[in-house]
C-alpha cells in the first residue's frame, strides 16, 4: 500500500527523477514550450513555478538555488533576467499545460507545457498544417 506516498517514480530512482525534471525545467526555460507526456508535465510544473518565483527574487542565494536544481548556467541567466522580468507583476500561475493527444508508438497521453504568456511561433504553425495545405501552397493547382 502506498499511503501518503507522493509524487511519480517514472520507473527509475530519485536521481533519474532528479535530473529528468533539472533537463525538463531547462528545457522549458530554453524553448519556452515543450512537448512532453501528460504525467511528466503535470509534474514539472510546480518546479518550473519555484524556479520563476526565485528568478523573480533575483538574489544571489536565490539564484545559487535556481543553480543547483537547473545546472546550467546559461539558463539561470536567462531565468533570472528575461523570464522573471516578463512575470513580475504577476504572482503565479506562470506556466499552461494543453493536452496534446496520444504519441503513436505507445499511446501515451501526451501534454504540451507552456508559459501563458507564450506567442505562437512559426514552427507552431508549420506543425500544424497539414500535408495537403503544405502541396497547396508548394505547387498551386494545374489548370
Amino acid at each position: 500500500m502506498r499511503h501518503g506516498v507522493n509524487g511519480r517514480k517514472f520507473g527509475n530512482g530519485s536521481g533519474y527523477r532528479r535530473a529528468l525534471f533539472s533537463n525538463l525545467a531547462g528545457s522549458l526555460i530554453t524553448h519556452e514550450q515543450i512537448k512532453t507526456t501528460l504525467p511528466k508535465a503535470k509534474d514539472l510544473r510546480p518546479l518550473v513555478e519555484k524556479l520563476i518565483t526565485l528568478g523573480k527574487r533575483g538574489n544571489l542565494h536565490a539564484r545559487r538555488q535556481a543553480i543547483s536544481t537547473l545546472r546550467d548556467l546559461k539558463v539561470v541567466d536567462k531565468l533570472m533576467t528575461s523570464v522573471a522580468d516578463r512575470f513580475k507583476d504577476r504572482s503565479g500561475g506562470y506556466t499552461r499545460i494543453v493536452k496534446a493527444g496520444f504519441r503513436s508508438g505507445d499511446n501515451a497521453p501526451m501534454a504540451i507545457i507552456e508559459f501563458v504568456d507564450h506567442e505562437i511561433k512559426a514552427e507552431t504553425l508549420e506543425a500544424k498544417t497539414t500535408d495537403k495545405e503544405v502541396k497547396e501552397i508548394v505547387s498551386p493547382p494545374a489548370k
